[in-house]
């Protein structure tokens, strides 16, 4: 396993300190965590990422790859309605480049409050703490680039496109591959789903988790590698809707990939979404006057030529629902960002809270933030 260099001591506590200077308490994550739930939140094409163990009778588990879910159980487990915890450790992505480490040091914040009230605040808090920290690393390169999943939803909501298809986008807004591939399905809906998409495509994920397990037991099935019926169902249900639903227009594709390709200083990002919004822009409208109050708050720590607003913005886990973002170095380019986060409230509802929890973290990787680590390949 490629191990990433270590950080000086010294330089790795000014890094952190933005982080423990907040009034977060320290948390860890168990080293270990469950394979399914991690599959489930970043789809399955994630395992190639992940390092995992075959436990005793047959449950997977994977090397942490990323401590946010982690903290958020143990937030939920601990009862409480608000919560700021900072950690430092070690996280595992297997990688096929011979450049990049498997094994790498995190610091990180995580924010969780009660429903109710504006989140701009807490979201450019937490932004501005995650540059604060790389840029105690001591690179003069930095850029806040900055990106917003409800904000494509809202979008997608003033093209007035059937609740069917606007569902599927917004499911894969934080997650461009899958995005780009609904966007090349212009055009007419298909039926080539085969028999078994047909016969979901009008099933609920309960109803149909309760017929593959019917069949299941007349077939003498028994499920491998962990995964239950519901999960399988969940995912034969979206394939099901993929093949079934209406199919974007042109004109629809073009509008929301002139959206994506949006990327400029954020006052004229908002601008051409202004003009791209087709006429129920209410919820876009809204959602832009939110991002004046976080630029407001941003621009006390971040110089505003510092910044830069694209919607491609996304992350390796699809769990964010609302801003995301990067700190970058023009050293280290683009694929190794210096520290990235958002805002995840939906995670919480997944993993068993509140509905109308919120959550907001962030993660700074130390050797790319420390301008002694430029060149290393981490």
């Amino acid at each position: 396993m490629r191990v990433e260099p270590s950080v000086p001591a010294e330089m790795l506590s000014a890094i952190r300190s933005p982080l423990e200077a907040s009034g977060a308490e320290r948390a860890d994550a168990p080293l270990l965590q469950p394979l399914n739930l991690l599959l489930d939140l970043a789809g399955e094409e994630m395992r190639a990422r992940l390092f995992v163990v075959q436990a005793e009778g047959g449950a997977e588990s994977c090397l942490r790859p990323d401590f946010t879910v982690a903290i958020a159980r143990q937030h939920l487990e601990g009862g409480r309605a608000a919560g700021l915890y900072w950690y430092q450790g070690a996280a595992f992505r297997a990688s096929t480049g011979t450049d990049r480490p498997e094994e790498f040091v995190q610091l990180g914040l995580e924010m969780f409050s009660p429903g109710g009230g504006a989140v701009e605040a807490a979201d450019a808090e937490i932004a501005a703490l995650a540059w604060r920290a790389a840029e105690a690393g001591g690179r003069g390169d930095l850029s806040l680039w900055l990106g917003d999943v409800a904000l494509f939803a809202a979008f997608i909501e003033s093209l007035d496109l059937p609740e069917t298809l606007a569902s599927r986008l917004r499911r894969v807004a934080g997650r461009p591959r899958l995005l780009w591939a609904e966007l090349s399905r212009t055009g007419q809906a298909t039926s080539d789903g085969g028999t078994l998409a047909g016969l979901l495509a009008g099933l609920s994920e309960a109803q149909a988790a309760a017929l593959l397990e019917e069949v299941w037991a007349l077939a003498g099935v028994e499920p491998v590698g962990g995964r239950g019926p519901a999960e399988i169902a969940a995912r034969l249900v979206r394939k099901a809707e993929a093949a079934t639903a209406p199919a974007l227009t042109e004109a629809q594709s073009e509008a929301i990939r002139a959206f994506m390709a949006i990327d400029d200083a954020p006052a004229y990002a908002f601008a051409r979404m202004r003009e791209l919004a087709g006429g129920r822009d209410g919820a876009l409208k809204a959602a832009l006057a939110g991002w004046e109050a976080r630029l407001l708050e941003l621009t006390r720590t971040v110089p505003a030529d510092r910044l830069r607003f694209t919607p491609a913005l996304g992350h390796a886990f699809d769990y964010y629902d609302g801003i995301t973002f990067e700190v970058r170095s023009d050293a280290l380019g683009p694929e190794r960002a210096v520290a990235v986060g958002g805002r995840y409230d939906g995670l919480l509802t997944r993993l068993g809270g509140a509905g109308d929890a919120r959550a907001v973290g962030c993660m700074v990787r130390p050797w790319r933030a420390w301008r002694g680590g430029e060149g290393a390949g981490a």
